[in-house]
């Protein structure tokens, strides 16, 4: 029977595990470093979780790795700077000054990607003006799939996967290459870039996009079935074939391989304003179920984090409107969920042609509330995937596919209906989030 080991590098944690054909989940190897950013450390821990995992010989290794991250290399191949991560907006002001030097809306065409804080573009322009001397004497730019390979291989010429580099908004859709305008204007030239390539490297298939792998761990593989991860960060994604890639405005797009491509939104409020909530209150305890959504009287634009999708702004900052000696702790906390769950709609909006969607990602699959929340604010049923570790199990699947075993479809765990009786209410909360998402955003100037 074919096996494969499976490694799943996110952006909290990295998890391990051999799969065979039938694809079962077990308890993976695991290694926690929430908020680490030291690439050496990151390898240390995927190394021990590789080492428990890898208890016999496997037939090849596919792995899921954290996708938009930048790492500047020296010429012995040592980390410069730390793991630039989707997170880190401080190349905001950088990303203002390429769409204004670019053709923004041409760039998310040929690249599937916004001129943004998220991608390589931005976070390259902020280097040469931050670190001139370092972006001038870095041997090589990264992403963090590359360096991980070359430590645990020790190899020097790590190819970076299809899927990885359209995930850093360098690389021509069309052409498979790196964007020649985009890397004129940032006076970078091709060789400082990794080569790009799907081919294995000693039995590792190079690094896949997490998102990617998580639609398919999760069994969304086509345009009308899109999955809802909630992690750290949030997403609404497909993954389908297509032979002409075609973005469309407030998505983002990217390859997963050849044939096929991940579309959707990103959030960058998920998970993690889960955790804020729980240290920021004082008491964040009790139920949501059978609260009415103008309970509370507030109104929450969750873009702590800043904002990806749908407006793309870099300098977007949350706002909570509403509140009065009255509010609760869990009035905050109700309206924070429900602020997540338009934002949500907002993606769902632009992509008409999702008719189911799973849930997926621990903080969402943890807290049934949520999930009902996600329902009402959708007005779509919600299934529940039984998929614990959905990029984990995507990494493997992918992996069978290329030794030619098909893994057998994912199994769901329920579903989430709407509730008619609070669509109204739902839908007078998502317009005053629409308001004032205009005033946090700047996108109302009056």
């Amino acid at each position: 029977m074919t096996r494969v080991l499976a490694v799943d590098v996110g952006t909290s944690s990295v998890r391990a595990q051999i799969f065979d054909e039938r694809v079962v989940e077990r308890d993976a190897a695991k290694r926690d470093y929430a908020g680490e950013t030291d690439a050496d450390r990151l390898v240390e821990a995927a190394r021990a979780a590789v080492d428990e995992a890898r208890s016999d010989t496997v037939d090849a290794v596919g792995t899921s790795c954290f996708g938009h991250s930048l790492v500047a290399v020296s010429d012995r191949g040592r980390a410069l700077t730390p793991v630039l991560g989707w997170r880190d907006t401080r190349s905001a002001d950088a990303a203002e000054w390429l769409s204004r030097r670019l053709d923004a809306a041409a760039v998310h065409a040929r690249t599937g990607c916004h001129v943004h804080t998220s991608y390589w573009p931005a976070k390259l322009a902020w280097l040469a003006s931050t670190e001139p001397e370092l972006f001038r004497t870095s041997r090589r730019f990264v992403s963090f799939a590359e360096y991980l390979y070359g430590e645990l291989l020790d190899e020097d010429d790590v190819p970076m996967s299809v899927s990885q580099a359209s995930g850093t908004g360098l690389l021509n859709l069309h052409t498979f290459d790196w964007d020649d305008e985009l890397l004129e204007a940032l006076g970078v030239d091709r060789a400082r870039l990794p080569r790009i390539g799907d081919e294995e490297v000693a039995g590792w298939f190079p690094a896949l996009l997490d998102g990617a792998c998580s639609n398919v761990g999760a069994g969304c593989v086509s345009r009308e079935r899109a999955a809802l991860m909630v992690g750290t960060s949030g997403a609404l994604r497909t993954v389908y074939e297509t032979e002409t890639p075609m973005p469309r405005p407030g998505l983002f797009l990217y390859r997963v391989d050849a044939r096929r491509v991940v579309e959707g939104g990103a959030l960058s409020d998920g998970g993690n304003l889960y955790h804020w909530l729980g240290r920021t209150l004082e008491s964040n305890d009790g139920s949501l179920a059978g609260r009415d959504p103008d309970s509370h009287g507030l109104t929450f634009v969750t873009l702590l984090g800043g904002e990806r999708s749908t407006g793309w702004h870099a300098h977007a900052h949350g706002a909570i409107h509403g509140l009065t000696f009255e509010t609760t702790a869990l009035d905050i906390r109700q309206a924070a969920l429900e602020g997540i769950a338009f934002r949500f709609a907002e993606v769902l909006e632009l992509m008409p042609e999702v008719k189911a969607i799973v849930a997926t990602g621990g903080a969402l699959m943890k807290d049934a509330d949520w999930c009902q929340i996600m329902a009402d604010a959708l007005a779509r049923p919600i299934e529940l995937s039984a998929v614990d570790e959905a990029s984990l199990r995507g990494a493997a699947v992918l992996a069978l596919e290329r030794l030619g075993v098909r893994a057998p479809a994912p199994r769901l765990r329920g579903t989430f209906e709407p509730r008619p009786e609070v669509a109204d209410a739902y839908r007078a909360a998502h317009e005053r989030q629409r308001q004032l998402y205009r005033v946090a955003t700047g996108a109302d100037t009056t």
